[in-house]
């Protein structure tokens, strides 16, 4: 008599941490127009790459840990000749040409597992809020049982 097959249920707390979802409509309209409450600012203008990380990933959890939704994410624009405040696409901050280090790495830092889990949705902010300097980070909510 064959044995039932084995199904592999992932454990709860072994669960792989969520995609970054975006920002919905509304609220990318209002990013993009600067018409947010920033409810904390990190400044990581100047600061080494490993230290940066460091400072960025325990300013998340601590956003989180008190319940912000919207934070800003100062990145500084890098050394390139042709950074400065745009209202273009998102797109645009990504130019080879106006890539800053930090302003590149922390995007790519908000795509790890680590941030994923803090990490709702981000786009560059508003001239008023840094512009290509700056992102706004949309902080996940913390999921019970934490």
């Amino acid at each position: 008599m064959p044995s039932a097959p084995h199904v592999h249920v992932p454990s709860p707390l072994h669960r792989a941490p969520p995609q970054i979802t975006g920002l919905d409509r509304r609220t990318t309209q209002r990013l993009t127009r600067g018409q947010v409450e920033i409810e904390r600012r990190l400044d990581l203008h100047g600061t080494g790459i490993e230290m940066a990380r460091v400072n960025l990933l325990r300013f998340l959890r601590q956003a989180q840990d008190e319940g912000a939704r919207t934070v800003l994410v100062i990145t500084g624009k890098g050394d390139s000749p042709f950074s400065r405040h745009t209202l273009h696409g998102a797109g645009h901050f990504h130019a080879p040409e106006r890539a800053g280090r930090l302003r590149r790495l922390v995007t790519d830092w908000f795509h790890e597992p680590e941030f994923r889990s803090l990490v709702a949705g981000f786009q560059p902010a508003h001239p008023k809020h840094g512009g290509g300097g700056a992102y706004y980070v949309r902080v996940r909510r913390q999921r019970d049982g934490r």
